[in-house]
Protein backbone atom coordinates (compact mmCIF):
# COMPACT_ATOMS: atom_id res chain seq x y z
CA UNK A 1 0.00 0.00 0.00
CA UNK A 2 1.42 3.05 -0.92
CA UNK A 3 1.29 5.94 1.40
CA UNK A 4 -0.99 9.24 0.15
CA UNK A 5 0.97 12.50 0.77
CA UNK A 6 -2.03 14.71 0.60
CA UNK A 7 -2.87 12.79 3.98
CA UNK A 8 0.11 15.46 5.37
CA UNK A 9 -1.95 18.41 4.57
CA UNK A 10 -5.20 17.64 6.55
CA UNK A 11 -3.00 17.60 10.29
CA UNK A 12 -2.50 21.01 10.60
CA UNK A 13 -6.06 21.34 9.49
CA UNK A 14 -7.23 19.06 12.62
CA UNK A 15 -4.96 20.70 14.53
CA UNK A 16 -6.76 24.57 13.74
CA UNK A 17 -9.88 23.26 14.20
CA UNK A 18 -9.16 21.93 17.70
CA UNK A 19 -7.54 24.84 18.41
CA UNK A 20 -10.57 26.86 17.17
CA UNK A 21 -12.97 24.71 19.65
CA UNK A 22 -10.64 25.14 22.77
CA UNK A 23 -11.19 28.90 22.32
CA UNK A 24 -14.80 28.96 21.72
CA UNK A 25 -15.56 26.41 25.04
CA UNK A 26 -13.09 28.65 26.94
CA UNK A 27 -14.57 31.94 26.26
CA UNK A 28 -18.32 30.56 27.09
CA UNK A 29 -16.65 29.36 30.39
CA UNK A 30 -14.90 32.29 31.40
CA UNK A 31 -18.58 34.14 30.24
CA UNK A 32 -20.42 31.99 32.86
CA UNK A 33 -17.87 32.75 35.63
CA UNK A 34 -18.03 36.25 35.33
CA UNK A 35 -21.55 36.11 35.48
CA UNK A 36 -21.42 34.65 38.74
CA UNK A 37 -20.92 37.04 41.73
CA UNK A 38 -17.93 36.75 43.66
CA UNK A 39 -20.05 35.98 47.05
CA UNK A 40 -20.41 32.60 44.85
CA UNK A 41 -17.08 31.40 45.13
CA UNK A 42 -16.52 33.05 48.07
CA UNK A 43 -19.23 30.41 49.44
CA UNK A 44 -17.47 27.77 48.12
CA UNK A 45 -14.12 28.33 49.65
CA UNK A 46 -15.75 28.29 52.97
CA UNK A 47 -17.59 25.35 52.30
CA UNK A 48 -14.23 23.73 51.61
CA UNK A 49 -12.74 25.25 54.84
CA UNK A 50 -15.95 23.41 56.62
CA UNK A 51 -17.22 27.16 57.88
CA UNK A 52 -20.97 26.72 57.31
CA UNK A 53 -21.39 29.79 59.21
CA UNK A 54 -19.20 31.92 56.75
CA UNK A 55 -20.72 29.99 53.27
CA UNK A 56 -24.33 30.70 54.30
CA UNK A 57 -23.81 33.98 54.93
CA UNK A 58 -21.97 34.43 51.38
CA UNK A 59 -24.97 32.51 49.55
CA UNK A 60 -27.14 34.54 50.84
CA UNK A 61 -25.81 37.58 49.28
CA UNK A 62 -25.92 35.60 45.95
CA UNK A 63 -29.75 34.65 46.39
CA UNK A 64 -30.27 38.52 47.20
CA UNK A 65 -28.22 39.39 43.98
CA UNK A 66 -29.54 36.82 41.93
CA UNK A 67 -33.16 35.19 43.91
CA UNK A 68 -33.81 32.70 40.39
CA UNK A 69 -31.05 30.85 41.64
CA UNK A 70 -33.21 27.82 42.70
CA UNK A 71 -30.34 25.23 43.46
CA UNK A 72 -28.76 27.56 45.74
CA UNK A 73 -32.06 27.84 47.24
CA UNK A 74 -32.25 24.11 47.82
CA UNK A 75 -28.25 24.32 49.19
CA UNK A 76 -29.16 26.95 51.57
CA UNK A 77 -31.94 25.03 53.04
CA UNK A 78 -30.25 21.88 53.63
CA UNK A 79 -27.48 23.85 55.31
CA UNK A 80 -29.87 25.21 57.06
CA UNK A 81 -32.02 22.18 58.05
CA UNK A 82 -28.63 20.32 58.87
CA UNK A 83 -27.24 23.42 61.75
CA UNK A 84 -30.90 22.91 63.22
CA UNK A 85 -32.28 26.38 61.74
CA UNK A 86 -35.57 24.83 60.97
CA UNK A 87 -37.47 27.77 60.69
CA UNK A 88 -34.77 29.31 57.79
CA UNK A 89 -34.84 25.86 56.40
CA UNK A 90 -39.09 26.42 55.74
CA UNK A 91 -38.37 29.75 54.89
CA UNK A 92 -36.10 28.71 52.21
CA UNK A 93 -37.86 26.02 50.68
CA UNK A 94 -41.54 27.40 51.16
CA UNK A 95 -40.62 30.38 48.53
CA UNK A 96 -39.61 27.64 46.03
CA UNK A 97 -43.19 26.29 46.50
CA UNK A 98 -44.68 29.37 45.96
CA UNK A 99 -42.83 30.26 43.16
CA UNK A 100 -44.72 30.14 40.07
CA UNK A 101 -41.84 29.66 37.57
CA UNK A 102 -40.69 26.26 38.84
CA UNK A 103 -41.18 22.95 36.76
CA UNK A 104 -42.77 20.15 37.73
CA UNK A 105 -39.81 18.11 39.01
CA UNK A 106 -38.33 21.08 41.32
CA UNK A 107 -41.52 21.76 42.84
CA UNK A 108 -41.90 17.87 43.68
CA UNK A 109 -38.35 18.72 45.34
CA UNK A 110 -39.70 21.59 47.07
CA UNK A 111 -42.40 19.95 48.41
CA UNK A 112 -40.62 17.11 49.66
CA UNK A 113 -37.51 19.38 51.29
CA UNK A 114 -40.34 21.16 52.74
CA UNK A 115 -41.64 18.28 54.39
CA UNK A 116 -38.74 16.88 55.67
CA UNK A 117 -37.86 20.73 57.36
CA UNK A 118 -41.18 20.29 58.93
CA UNK A 119 -40.83 16.81 60.24
CA UNK A 120 -37.46 17.79 61.52
CA UNK A 121 -38.88 20.68 63.97
CA UNK A 122 -41.78 18.53 65.01
CA UNK A 123 -44.35 20.49 62.95
CA UNK A 124 -45.89 16.84 62.38
CA UNK A 125 -49.29 17.92 61.17
CA UNK A 126 -47.96 20.20 57.84
CA UNK A 127 -45.37 17.77 57.54
CA UNK A 128 -47.93 15.05 56.55
CA UNK A 129 -49.67 17.85 54.46
CA UNK A 130 -46.75 18.13 52.56
CA UNK A 131 -45.89 14.43 52.17
CA UNK A 132 -49.66 13.79 51.23
CA UNK A 133 -49.09 16.08 48.18
CA UNK A 134 -46.29 13.51 47.12
CA UNK A 135 -48.88 10.90 46.20
CA UNK A 136 -47.16 10.79 42.35
CA UNK A 137 -43.59 11.09 40.72
CA UNK A 138 -39.89 10.77 42.16
CA UNK A 139 -40.45 11.40 45.73
CA UNK A 140 -43.63 9.19 46.25
CA UNK A 141 -42.16 6.28 47.86
CA UNK A 142 -40.04 8.52 50.36
CA UNK A 143 -43.00 10.41 51.36
CA UNK A 144 -45.07 7.20 51.86
CA UNK A 145 -42.55 5.98 54.31
CA UNK A 146 -42.20 9.12 55.98
CA UNK A 147 -45.77 9.08 56.53
CA UNK A 148 -45.14 6.12 58.18
CA UNK A 149 -42.99 7.62 60.55
CA UNK A 150 -44.90 10.21 61.37
CA UNK A 151 -48.06 7.46 61.99
CA UNK A 152 -45.82 5.67 64.29
CA UNK A 153 -44.43 8.43 66.02
CA UNK A 154 -48.17 10.01 66.45
CA UNK A 155 -49.15 6.79 67.53
CA UNK A 156 -51.99 6.73 65.04
CA UNK A 157 -51.61 2.81 64.68
CA UNK A 158 -54.56 2.45 61.90
CA UNK A 159 -53.29 4.87 59.53
CA UNK A 160 -49.89 3.27 60.03
CA UNK A 161 -51.15 -0.48 59.78
CA UNK A 162 -52.96 1.15 56.01
CA UNK A 163 -49.37 2.66 55.10
CA UNK A 164 -47.42 -0.18 55.58
CA UNK A 165 -49.39 -2.53 53.63
CA UNK A 166 -49.31 -0.06 50.94
CA UNK A 167 -45.41 0.32 50.80
CA UNK A 168 -45.35 -3.23 51.01
CA UNK A 169 -48.03 -3.85 48.01
CA UNK A 170 -45.98 -1.39 45.96
CA UNK A 171 -42.47 -2.36 46.82
CA UNK A 172 -42.91 -6.14 47.63
CA UNK A 173 -40.76 -5.69 50.79
CA UNK A 174 -42.13 -7.36 53.62
CA UNK A 175 -44.03 -5.14 56.25
CA UNK A 176 -45.40 -8.04 58.39
CA UNK A 177 -43.21 -7.43 61.21
CA UNK A 178 -44.70 -3.76 61.36
CA UNK A 179 -47.79 -4.75 61.04
CA UNK A 180 -47.98 -6.97 64.05
CA UNK A 181 -46.52 -4.97 66.07
CA UNK A 182 -48.82 -2.26 65.16
CA UNK A 183 -51.58 -4.31 66.04
CA UNK A 184 -50.46 -5.42 68.84
CA UNK A 185 -50.16 -1.65 70.05
CA UNK A 186 -54.09 -1.77 69.54
CA UNK A 187 -54.19 -4.79 71.53
CA UNK A 188 -52.59 -3.08 74.13
CA UNK A 189 -54.77 -0.08 74.21
CA UNK A 190 -58.05 -2.16 74.12
CA UNK A 191 -56.80 -4.07 76.86
CA UNK A 192 -55.52 -0.87 79.27
CA UNK A 193 -59.34 0.47 77.95
CA UNK A 194 -60.82 -3.09 79.41
CA UNK A 195 -61.79 -4.52 76.10
CA UNK A 196 -60.25 -7.90 75.89
CA UNK A 197 -62.61 -9.32 73.31
CA UNK A 198 -61.03 -6.56 71.01
CA UNK A 199 -57.67 -7.21 72.48
CA UNK A 200 -57.99 -10.62 71.58
CA UNK A 201 -59.21 -10.03 68.09
CA UNK A 202 -56.40 -7.73 67.30
CA UNK A 203 -53.54 -10.24 68.32
CA UNK A 204 -55.28 -12.88 66.63
CA UNK A 205 -54.99 -10.72 63.61
CA UNK A 206 -50.83 -10.31 64.19
CA UNK A 207 -50.48 -13.91 64.53
CA UNK A 208 -51.92 -14.12 61.26
CA UNK A 209 -49.66 -11.27 59.18
CA UNK A 210 -46.96 -12.90 61.35
CA UNK A 211 -46.78 -15.98 62.79
CA UNK A 212 -43.65 -15.43 64.88
CA UNK A 213 -44.95 -12.19 66.58
CA UNK A 214 -43.67 -13.42 70.14
CA UNK A 215 -45.18 -9.91 71.66
CA UNK A 216 -49.11 -11.33 70.55
CA UNK A 217 -48.03 -14.10 72.58
CA UNK A 218 -47.19 -11.99 75.70
CA UNK A 219 -50.36 -10.24 75.51
CA UNK A 220 -52.60 -12.88 74.80
CA UNK A 221 -50.96 -15.16 77.54
CA UNK A 222 -51.27 -11.91 79.80
CA UNK A 223 -55.50 -11.77 78.57
CA UNK A 224 -56.02 -15.35 79.74
CA UNK A 225 -53.80 -14.58 83.20
CA UNK A 226 -56.39 -11.12 83.63
CA UNK A 227 -59.25 -13.38 82.84
CA UNK A 228 -58.21 -16.20 85.49
CA UNK A 229 -57.17 -18.39 82.93
CA UNK A 230 -54.26 -19.44 84.47
CA UNK A 231 -53.97 -23.02 82.33
CA UNK A 232 -54.79 -21.50 79.38
CA UNK A 233 -52.30 -18.50 79.98
CA UNK A 234 -49.33 -20.88 80.82
CA UNK A 235 -49.50 -23.19 77.60
CA UNK A 236 -50.16 -19.82 75.50
CA UNK A 237 -46.68 -18.56 77.01
CA UNK A 238 -44.99 -21.69 76.90
CA UNK A 239 -46.24 -21.72 72.73
CA UNK A 240 -43.36 -19.32 72.52
CA UNK A 241 -40.49 -21.94 72.91
CA UNK A 242 -41.75 -23.25 69.53
CA UNK A 243 -41.18 -19.56 68.27
CA UNK A 244 -37.99 -18.01 69.26
CA UNK A 245 -36.51 -20.04 72.71
CA UNK A 246 -34.74 -16.49 73.84
CA UNK A 247 -37.95 -14.97 74.23
CA UNK A 248 -38.60 -17.30 77.28
CA UNK A 249 -36.78 -15.31 79.30
CA UNK A 250 -39.40 -12.20 79.24
CA UNK A 251 -42.21 -14.51 80.24
CA UNK A 252 -40.25 -16.21 82.64
CA UNK A 253 -41.68 -14.30 86.22
CA UNK A 254 -45.36 -14.28 84.26
CA UNK A 255 -44.77 -18.41 84.01
CA UNK A 256 -44.10 -18.98 87.71
CA UNK A 257 -46.93 -16.72 88.93
CA UNK A 258 -48.84 -18.09 87.45
CA UNK A 259 -48.28 -21.40 88.21
CA UNK A 260 -48.29 -20.22 91.56
CA UNK A 261 -51.75 -18.86 91.54
CA UNK A 262 -52.77 -22.40 89.86
CA UNK A 263 -51.42 -24.18 93.13
CA UNK A 264 -48.38 -25.57 91.19
CA UNK A 265 -45.03 -23.64 91.60
CA UNK A 266 -42.82 -27.04 91.93
CA UNK A 267 -44.05 -27.86 88.60
CA UNK A 268 -43.44 -24.33 87.54
CA UNK A 269 -39.70 -24.23 88.81
CA UNK A 270 -38.79 -27.42 87.30
CA UNK A 271 -40.54 -26.35 83.80
CA UNK A 272 -37.66 -23.05 84.00
CA UNK A 273 -35.13 -25.07 85.32
CA UNK A 274 -35.50 -27.31 82.05
CA UNK A 275 -35.50 -23.80 79.67
CA UNK A 276 -32.79 -22.67 81.66
CA UNK A 277 -30.48 -26.20 80.88
CA UNK A 278 -31.49 -25.80 77.11
CA UNK A 279 -31.69 -21.85 76.47
CA UNK A 280 -29.32 -19.83 79.09
CA UNK A 281 -30.85 -16.63 80.11
CA UNK A 282 -29.56 -14.39 83.14
CA UNK A 283 -33.43 -13.24 83.40
CA UNK A 284 -34.25 -17.09 83.27
CA UNK A 285 -31.43 -17.44 85.80
CA UNK A 286 -33.30 -14.37 88.04
CA UNK A 287 -36.80 -15.87 88.06
CA UNK A 288 -35.69 -19.33 89.14
CA UNK A 289 -33.17 -17.82 91.98
CA UNK A 290 -35.63 -15.77 93.18
CA UNK A 291 -38.60 -18.31 93.61
CA UNK A 292 -36.54 -20.95 94.55
CA UNK A 293 -35.13 -18.79 97.37
CA UNK A 294 -38.76 -18.03 98.69
CA UNK A 295 -39.78 -21.48 98.12
CA UNK A 296 -37.23 -24.02 98.91
CA UNK A 297 -34.85 -21.56 100.59
CA UNK A 298 -31.24 -20.59 100.85
CA UNK A 299 -29.30 -23.84 100.02
CA UNK A 300 -31.58 -24.50 96.71
CA UNK A 301 -31.16 -21.02 95.35
CA UNK A 302 -27.44 -21.40 96.20
CA UNK A 303 -27.17 -24.74 94.52
CA UNK A 304 -29.22 -23.99 91.27
CA UNK A 305 -27.21 -20.94 90.63
CA UNK A 306 -23.95 -23.00 91.55
CA UNK A 307 -24.68 -25.44 88.79
CA UNK A 308 -25.38 -22.90 86.30
CA UNK A 309 -22.65 -20.70 87.24
CA UNK A 310 -20.43 -23.83 86.47
CA UNK A 311 -22.32 -24.48 82.56
CA UNK A 312 -22.31 -20.27 82.16
CA UNK A 313 -20.11 -18.10 84.45
CA UNK A 314 -21.08 -14.59 84.17
CA UNK A 315 -21.35 -11.76 86.91
CA UNK A 316 -24.69 -11.39 87.36
CA UNK A 317 -24.72 -14.81 88.29
CA UNK A 318 -22.01 -14.51 90.71
CA UNK A 319 -23.94 -11.47 92.43
CA UNK A 320 -26.78 -13.78 92.76
CA UNK A 321 -24.73 -16.60 94.13
CA UNK A 322 -23.50 -14.15 97.08
CA UNK A 323 -26.65 -13.11 97.75
CA UNK A 324 -27.66 -16.66 98.27
CA UNK A 325 -24.58 -17.25 100.40
CA UNK A 326 -25.44 -14.16 102.47
CA UNK A 327 -29.17 -15.29 103.13
CA UNK A 328 -28.21 -18.90 104.16
CA UNK A 329 -24.85 -17.58 106.57
CA UNK A 330 -25.96 -17.49 109.86
CA UNK A 331 -22.50 -15.75 111.34
CA UNK A 332 -22.29 -12.30 110.94
CA UNK A 333 -18.89 -11.83 110.12
CA UNK A 334 -19.07 -13.69 106.99
CA UNK A 335 -22.43 -12.15 106.13
CA UNK A 336 -20.75 -8.67 106.18
CA UNK A 337 -17.74 -9.93 103.90
CA UNK A 338 -19.85 -11.25 101.98
CA UNK A 339 -21.84 -7.99 101.48
CA UNK A 340 -18.88 -5.97 100.95
CA UNK A 341 -18.13 -8.62 97.91
CA UNK A 342 -21.65 -8.48 96.70
CA UNK A 343 -21.56 -4.80 96.79
CA UNK A 344 -18.05 -4.57 94.40
CA UNK A 345 -19.57 -7.23 92.28
CA UNK A 346 -23.03 -5.26 91.94
CA UNK A 347 -21.43 -2.21 91.06
CA UNK A 348 -20.01 -3.84 87.83
CA UNK A 349 -23.30 -5.78 86.99
CA UNK A 350 -25.75 -2.46 86.94
CA UNK A 351 -23.59 -1.66 83.99
CA UNK A 352 -24.22 -5.01 82.79
CA UNK A 353 -27.51 -6.02 82.89
CA UNK A 354 -29.09 -3.84 80.54
CA UNK A 355 -30.21 -4.75 77.03
CA UNK A 356 -28.66 -3.02 73.84
CA UNK A 357 -30.40 -2.46 70.31
CA UNK A 358 -28.50 -4.66 67.66
CA UNK A 359 -29.16 -1.49 65.01
CA UNK A 360 -28.02 1.29 66.53
CA UNK A 361 -26.74 0.27 70.00
CA UNK A 362 -29.20 2.22 72.06
CA UNK A 363 -28.67 0.52 76.06
CA UNK A 364 -31.85 0.19 78.24
CA UNK A 365 -32.17 -1.34 81.51
CA UNK A 366 -35.60 -2.63 80.37
CA UNK A 367 -36.74 -4.50 77.50
CA UNK A 368 -38.24 -2.36 74.64
CA UNK A 369 -40.28 -3.83 71.38
CA UNK A 370 -39.21 -0.60 69.83
CA UNK A 371 -35.70 1.15 70.04
CA UNK A 372 -36.07 4.52 71.88
CA UNK A 373 -33.16 5.27 70.08
CA UNK A 374 -33.74 4.77 66.64
CA UNK A 375 -37.40 3.51 66.29
CA UNK A 376 -36.57 0.18 64.96
CA UNK A 377 -38.82 -2.71 66.13
CA UNK A 378 -38.28 -6.24 67.67
CA UNK A 379 -34.02 -4.69 67.63
CA UNK A 380 -33.28 -5.71 71.19
CA UNK A 381 -32.29 -9.12 71.71
CA UNK A 382 -33.61 -10.82 74.96
CA UNK A 383 -30.37 -10.84 76.59
CA UNK A 384 -28.97 -8.64 78.84
CA UNK A 385 -25.44 -6.72 77.59
CA UNK A 386 -22.86 -9.64 79.33
CA UNK A 387 -24.74 -12.22 77.36
CA UNK A 388 -24.73 -10.34 74.36
CA UNK A 389 -20.94 -9.96 74.78
CA UNK A 390 -20.10 -13.19 75.63
CA UNK A 391 -22.10 -15.20 73.25
CA UNK A 392 -19.85 -16.57 70.47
Amino acid sequence: MEFEYWWLLGFPLFFGLGWLAARIDIRHLLRESRALPRSYFKGLNFLLSEQPDKAIEAFIEVVKVDPATVDLHFALGNLFRRRGEFDRAIRMHQNLVERTDLGAEQRTNALFELGVDYMKAGILDRAEEMFARLGEGTHAAQARVSLLDIYQTEKDWPKAIAMARRIEAETGESRARDVAQFLCELAASEAANSRPEAARAHLEEALQVHRKCVRALVLLGDLERTAGQHERAIETWKRIETQSPPYLALVAQRLLEAHRDAGRLDEGLTLLADFLERYPSLDLLDAAFQYTLEAKGAGAAYRLVRDELRRNPTLLGLDRLIEAQIVGDAHPERRRDLELVKNLVHSHTRKLARFRCENCGFKARQFHWRCPGCGGWETYPPRRTEEFDLAP
